[in-house]
């Protein structure tokens, strides 16, 4: 019972602090839309940034918001494939459908305490396939330590794409020179920087009491068993399709905000460049553990798209219709789909037997 009871609180704070980010977004957004109706000379009862949202949800293109679904399904089939790819030279195969599903499940999760979709899918991949946790866990830690690399290689190749439009952004937030203020007196990134100082300095001063833990000893087992798991990329039976499937998992990544820029007017016409801007720093708001990113994905979407001249409120717009897209439509719907149907698909089914990895059989041979 305090299991549960300590993942719910987890995920009040979690979603209190999605929540109140995004609400001061809305606030702040909603004062500076009213501002530009006075000087446009718009009766305040005729300015609304609500209904402004509700209109632009109501005229985006629902063709293109389905090409962001498609997108997010090969992404994850492409990461299914690849997770499986890395289990078979521990002897296991597992079945595609299962592995897409529980990929889809774990990102369903994470919606409502982020990270946990990982643990949840170790689990889950052992339940139907009889795979040893700790053993799914390397390979999945595996897939995270990748995920990063390709995220930061994609950050170097926006740097060095955008250098100067990045260099004078990073200089007018350090330095205050625009309208808004600096960067670095936002309340939003001043709460950040304060809760993450305080979080690195409590697990400074608590690390002799975090070591007695029981959380502390599971992690440290796992850690023995991640081993084995994080070598089998030196094994995979074809290491050139793992890397494609590597760069898909991220192309489609990028795809999802670039063509979620044709479902709405004011960014329709903006370049690919400017989606992969927006892909990057909406990447970096997503890896704040909020719900999904939610309040922080908007803010730094927001910022990417004011770098290339779209309207705040019309920013805040598409930060909406592309975040409810993904995590409503994508991770919430197909997410329930995924949980209805692994049960009923596994039915009867005996997962395959453990049997030798390759390099063990040839020497047999």
């Amino acid at each position: 019972m305090n299991k549960y009871l300590t993942n719910f609180l987890k995920f009040l704070v979690f979603l209190s602090l999605g929540m109140g980010i995004l609400y001061l977004l809305y606030t702040n957004q909603n004062a500076a839309f009213q501002e530009q109706c006075k000087l446009d000379g718009i009766p305040l009862e005729q300015c609304s940034l609500m209904d402004k949202l509700v209109t632009d949800f109501a005229s985006a293109n629902l063709f293109w918001i389905l090409m962001v679904l498609v997108a997010f399904t090969i992404s994850n089939i492409s990461r299914a494939i690849r997770w499986n790819m890395m289990m078979k030279p521990l002897g296991y195969q597992p079945r595609l459908i299962n592995s897409f599903l529980i990929v889809i499940i774990a990102y369903f999760i994470n919606l409502f305490l982020p990270r946990a979709g990982e643990i949840a899918r170790a689990g889950m991949i052992s339940k139907y396939e009889s795979i040893p946790v700790e053993k799914a866990m390397g390979t999945i830690v595996l897939g995270r330590l990748l995920d990063v690399l390709m995220l930061l290689l994609i950050v170097g190749f926006t740097f060095l794409l955008e250098f100067e439009t990045l260099t004078n952004y990073f200089q007018e937030k350090m330095t205050g020179e625009e309208e808004k203020g600096s960067l670095f007196q936002n309340p939003i990134i001043i709460g950040l920087g304060v809760a993450g100082i305080l979080g690195v300095g409590l697990l400074f001063v608590f690390r002799k009491k975090l070591e007695t833990t029981k959380l502390y000893q599971k992690i440290k087992k796992l850690l023995i068993g991640f081993g084995e798991g994080l070598q089998t990329i030196r094994k995979v039976d074809n290491v050139g399709l793992f890397i494609f499937h590597t760069v898909m998992i991220w192309l489609m990544y990028f795809a999802m905000p670039y063509l979620c820029f044709f479902a709405y007017a004011p960014t329709a016409n903006l370049s690919p460049v400017a989606g992969l801007m927006v892909f990057v720093f909406g990447t970096f708001g997503i890896v704040i553990p909020s719900p999904g990113g939610m309040g922080t994905f908007h803010f730094f979407a927001m910022e990417a798209l004011q770098i290339y001249g779209v309207a705040a409120a019309d920013a805040f717009s598409f930060a909406n219709i592309l975040f409810f897209s993904i995590q409503i439509g994508c991770n919430v719907v197909v997410g329930v789909l995924a949980f209805a149907l692994l049960p009923l698909i596994n039915r009867g089914y005996i997962p395959n037997k453990y049997f030798e990895p390759k390099t063990i059989v040839d020497k047999e041979v």
